[in-house]
């Protein structure tokens, strides 16, 4: 195989590499205010994540707020009381899952 060749498959491949992991999911949910959280949603190529699936599911895997992201890709919502995780769907293999442990309370 001569190096331009070599070169061409490694470029194309690159590219399909870089394609393939361009829409990773990323949500994040913080505290806002005394009794809300804020999570933010989107994508590692930057884009948004409006109208996506953000539930907020107990323990006991019961919904307890379910939601979509609106225009901004946000969603805030009153903390519940107990143990929760947040669930961001955007379809199969674009799932964020985050603990309410890991939602540091104000």
């Amino acid at each position: 195989m001569n190096n331009l060749y070599r070169l061409s498959l490694l470029i194309g491949a690159s590219t399909l590499c870089s394609v393939a992991m361009a829409h990773n999911p990323i949500c994040e949910c913080e505290p806002h205010g005394e009794e809300e959280i804020l999570c933010v949603g989107g994508f590692s190529d930057g884009s948004g994540a409006p109208g996506v699936t953000l539930d907020v599911i107990g323990y006991d895997e019961e919904i307890l707020v379910a939601g979509k992201l609106d225009g901004d890709s946000r969603l805030s919502f009153k903390r519940p009381d107990g143990e929760f995780y947040v669930l961001f769907d955007a379809g199969p293999g674009h799932v964020v899952e985050i603990d309410h442990a890991d939602i540091e309370a104000p």
